[in-house]
C-alpha cells in the first residue's frame, strides 16, 4: 500500500468486447470503438482476450446482437473460461437479462464499466456523492436481474411472492437514497456557488478536452500544483482551481473532468457543479492528444458535449499537447515531403486551420513550448480584463 492512495491487490478478469456496425457505424469506426472500450476495460483491471462484432441494421432489442453470434460468443467463453462480458453500448435491462441467461456469465454494458471507473476513481466526499447517485439510478430500472437468482432455486412458487417483494423493498431504499444524494449535492452545488462568487473578479478559465490528453499535467505545469495526473481515462474526477500568475496578470485555472464519446447520461446530471465550471468560465482551453489517431473525433466530441452544457460561444484557445509522441500518418509524408512533426512545420499544417480560435502546439511531459502558450493565454486574459474594467490601468 502506498502513502496517499489505497492500493489493492486484485486479480485481473479476462473479458470479451461486442459491439455492432450499424448504418450508423461503419466498420472502421466500430473498430475506434472498441479500442477505446478495450482502454475503459484496462482502466477498470480487466485483459480483454477477443472481441466480436456483427452487421446488423441496428441492435437487436432483444440480445443486442443475433442469436447466432451470440451463440459464437456463448462457445467462446466457454471454451476460453471468460466470466466476463462487454458491451458497448448501454443495454436495456431486458437485454441484459436476455443476454446474461444466455450467455450465463457476468455482462456489463459501457455506461456500467464507466460508472465503474468513476467509483474508483472518486476521491472527494464531492465526487463520492455524485458516482453514487448516478450508480442508483442506473441500477433503479435494473433491480428485476439483481433478483434472477431466485428463479434457478427450487420451489420457485413459494420464493417468487418474497422476491417480488424484496425487489419493492430495494426500489423504495433506492429511492430515498437517490432523494438523499440529490439532497446532498444541492448542498454542495450550494456551497461551491458561494465558493465561486467568493473568488472575486479574476477572470475564470477552464481546461476541457477529452479525457487522457493530459489537462492535469498541463494544470501541474502552469499552476505549480500537484493535480494527481495519470496515464489512464478519468485519472481525476474532482474539479480543481487554482490562482496562475502570468507575469503581473493573475487569473483562475481550473482543471475539469475528462470527457468522452457516449458519456452516461447519469453522470452528465450528476456532475452538474463541474460543468458549472465550464459554464462561469471566461475562456476555454480545449487540449488534444495530437498524438492519438482520433484526436479529431476526441474534437468534436468535447465541443459536441459543450455545446449541450453551454450554447454561448466562449474564446477558446486550442492545445494541441503531445508533440513530443505525434508519429504522422504515413499517407501525410513521401521522400520529397518536409518532416511535419517538427514545431515550425505543425505550426504550418492543417491541424492549425482546424478552428477559428488561437492554436499552440506543446508537450507538457516535456515542458516544450510552453512559453508560447503562456503568452496566448496572458493576451487572451488580458483582452478579458481590458472589457471586463476599461477604465483599471493596472495593466496598462
Amino acid at each position: 500500500m502506498q502513502e496517499g492512495h489505497v492500493t489493492v491487490d486484485a486479480v485481473e478478469e479476462s473479458c470479451v468486447l461486442i459491439g455492432v456496425i450499424t448504418s450508423e457505424i461503419n466498420e472502421e469506426t466500430a473498430k475506434e470503438h472498441l479500442d477505446e472500450l478495450q482502454f475503459l476495460a484496462e482502466t477498470a483491471g480487466a485483459i480483454t482476450v477477443e472481441t466480436f462484432t456483427q452487421k446488423l441494421p441496428y441492435p437487436n432489442p432483444r440480445t443486442y446482437v443475433g442469436t447466432g453470434k451470440l451463440e459464437e460468443i456463448r462457445q467462446y467463453i466457454k471454451a476460453a473460461n471468460v466470466e466476463l462480458v462487454i458491451f458497448d453500448d448501454e443495454l436495456s435491462p431486458s437485454q441484459l437479462r436476455n443476454i446474461e441467461r444466455d450467455l450465463d456469465c457476468k455482462v456489463l454494458d459501457r455506461t456500467i464499466l464507466i460508472l465503474d471507473i468513476f467509483a474508483s476513481r472518486a476521491r472527494t466526499f464531492h465526487a463520492k456523492t455524485q458516482v453514487e447517485l448516478a450508480q442508483l439510478q442506473y441500477m433503479l430500472p435494473r433491480l428485476t436481474r439483481m433478483w434472477t437468482h431466485l428463479e434457478r432455486q427450487k420451489g420457485g412458487i413459494g420464493l417468487r411472492g418474497p422476491g417480488e417483494s424484496q425487489i419493492e423493498t430495494d426500489r423504495r431504499i433506492i429511492q430515498m437514497r437517490i432523494s438523499l444524494m440529490k439532497e446532498r449535492l444541492k448542498d454542495i452545488d450550494k456551497q461551491m456557488g458561494v465558493q465561486r462568487s467568493n473568488r472575486g473578479q479574476l477572470v475564470r478559465v477552464a481546461l476541457v478536452g477529452y479525457t487522457n490528453v493530459g489537462k492535469s499535467t498541463l494544470m501541474n505545469l502552469l499552476s505549480k500544483s500537484d493535480v494527481f495526473a495519470e496515464n489512464k481515462l478519468f485519472a481525476t474526477l474532482d474539479t480543481t482551481v487554482r490562482k496562475v500568475v502570468i507575469d503581473n496578470l493573475p487569473m483562475l485555472l481550473t482543471d475539469t473532468v475528462g470527457f468522452i464519446r457516449k458519456l452516461p447520461q447519469q453522470l452528465m446530471e450528476s456532475f452538474k457543479s463541474t460543468l458549472d465550471e465550464v459554464r462561469e468560465a471566461d475562456l476555454l482551453v480545449h487540449v488534444l492528444d495530437i498524438s492519438h489517431p482520433n484526436f479529431e473525433d476526441h474534437f468534436n466530441v468535447v465541443n459536441e458535449t459543450l455545446a449541450e452544457i453551454d450554447n454561448t460561444e466562449k474564446p477558446t484557445i486550442l492545445v494541441f499537447n503531445k508533440i513530443d509522441a505525434y508519429q504522422p500518418p504515413t499517407n501525410d509524408l513521401n521522400e520529397n515531403e518536409e518532416d511535419i512533426t517538427s514545431l515550425d512545420s505543425l505550426k504550418k499544417s492543417w491541424m492549425a486551420k482546424m478552428n477559428k480560435t488561437k492554436c499552440v502546439f506543446i508537450s507538457a511531459q516535456d515542458k516544450e513550448n510552453i512559453e508560447e502558450l503562456k503568452g496566448i493565454l496572458y493576451e487572451e486574459v488580458k483582452t478579458i480584463f481590458k472589457v471586463r474594467y476599461p477604465y483599471n490601468d493596472f495593466l496598462y
